[in-house]
């Protein structure tokens, strides 16, 4: 990679030589202007608009309009006049976790590399110290005729450099977010969150521009001569009126996506009908996710459980009370025959007696 500043880090009194190079790169399609009649290209040049004559590079300077329309001249020179200590110098101002740096403020990314064989042990020595602290360093650097606020942390076995904007450079969001007495139910909640868990994951290495890709296709295709494949022209949606539903329709849909991406129709969600849109309704419309059923469900489960359990007991408790009084009766019918069964016997005995005599 080809090194775009050389300068050194501060690091108290140890001064590390480092080369900066850009970390990331534009893949946009560049496209110039042409002149649609014969195709000869259109270029923009300097015209000074009191002479209207071309102005080279060479007689161009910068200038600073003032309030009341005042134009003053700084030059080049001026600047390089100016005490600027970060001018070839990258400043550790002190270090924070890196959940200190507001993502807002972050800008271009940079390698800085160790600049020679002598650069290599303190080099080494800063990246371990950060690595272990898990902390980032907060310096400042001047970069394009400006000063500017950066941030150091370790990627692999490299010191990376964000370029941070600074605190009043980051606007209040004043006025952007909606407003007040918007009220998110329970329900919808669930099913926002069934939404996510369907969605899972993002794979940030397979994501890529397919507006990118599709500009090349068609310059391809115009290349070879080839008719322009035109896209279906898609019909304007309207406004979404019922969340519950939209939100239930967008997880079936994330589920038969993800079900046809893995070639299978996993359980990834379950989404049940909408009832009348009241708490206790809505709740059962909630998706439930491969963590199992919802709390509702087998609440539901246990206690149809229970009553069939109860039904059980209660026929069993019946039939133990009809059985125990068959039984009673039996004994009671007993009891009462038994002394006639005795009578009889001594009736037939006395019978047997006389007739003997």
């Amino acid at each position: 990679m080809r090194s775009i500043w050389n300068g050194s880090i501060s690091f108290g009194l140890v001064s590390i030589p480092v080369k900066l190079m850009n970390a990331t790169e534009s893949h946009a399609i560049s496209f110039r202007q042409i002149h649609l009649e014969d195709g000869g290209r259109i270029r923009y040049r300097k015209v000074c608009e009191l002479d209207e004559e071309e102005v080279p590079a060479s007689e161009t300077v910068k200038a600073y309009e003032d309030a009341d329309g005042t134009v003053i001249p700084v030059t080049d020179e001026d600047l390089a006049s100016l005490p600027l200590p970060t001018a070839k110098t990258i400043e550790i101002e002190g270090f924070v976790h890196s959940s200190a740096i507001d993502p807002l403020q972050l800008d271009s990314a940079y390698y800085l590399s160790a600049n020679g064989v002598p650069a290599a042990k303190p080099y080494a020595l800063l990246r371990e110290a950060l690595r272990r602290s898990g902390k980032v360093a907060v310096a400042k650097y001047a970069l394009r005729g400006r000063e500017r606020l950066g941030m150091l942390r370790v990627v692999d076995d490299v010191i990376a450099m964000h370029g941070l904007l600074w605190p009043d450079e980051i606007r209040a969001p004043e006025g952007v977010a909606p407003e007040s007495g918007v009220k998110v139910r329970d329900a919808e909640l669930d099913l926002a969150d069934a939404l996510m868990n369907t969605l899972g994951d993002a794979d940030m290495d397979t994501l890529h521009d397919d507006y990118r890709e599709a500009v090349e296709e068609l310059v391809a295709a115009k290349a070879a001569g080839e008719p322009v494949a035109e896209a279906e022209a898609e019909e304007p949606e309207g406004k979404v009126i019922d969340l519950m539903a939209a939100l239930e329709s967008s997880v079936r849909a994330a589920k038969e996506s993800h079900g046809d991406a893995h070639g299978n129709g996993g359980e990834v969600a379950d989404v049940h009908p909408i009832g009348s849109g009241r708490g206790g309704d809505a709740k059962k419309a909630g998706a439930s996710t491969e963590r199992g059923p919802s709390k509702r469900a087998t609440a539901k489960k246990t206690a149809a459980k229970k009553t069939a359990a109860k039904k059980t007991a209660t026929r069993t408790k019946a039939a133990a009370k009809k059985t125990a009084a068959g039984q009673g009766e039996s004994r009671g019918s007993a009891k009462k025959a038994a002394p006639g069964k005795a009578g009889g016997k001594r009736a037939g005995g006395g019978t047997r007696k006389r007739t003997s005599a």
